[in-house]
């Protein structure tokens, strides 16, 4: 996974259901696409793990807009393995 994969990811948004915090959601992003964009320099400072990526939690949202939580949860399981594979070299 290249760390434009991950600023280009887009959720859907839900409305009427509970989904995830945005701007949670982003900022871990940001994160996760500048541990990517260290392992492609090879030169990571300070990465996300694997672990870390698996364990956060993010505030649910209801009655306004939050991100679907099965589509930023799969794609956080991408990333776990992608963060992984990077941990094996």
């Amino acid at each position: 996974m290249l760390a434009r994969e991950v600023a280009d990811k887009r959720f859907r948004p839900t409305k009427f259901r509970e989904g995830y915090d945005q701007s949670e959601v982003d900022a871990f992003l940001d994160r996760i696409q500048t541990t990517l964009a260290g392992y492609e320099q090879r030169r990571p400072v300070d990465p996300l793990t694997a672990e870390q990526v698996a364990a956060v939690r993010f505030q649910p949202t209801k009655f306004r807009e939050g991100y679907d939580q099965g589509q930023v949860d799969d794609f956080l399981d991408e990333v776990v393995v992608a963060l992984r594979q990077h941990g094996a070299r």
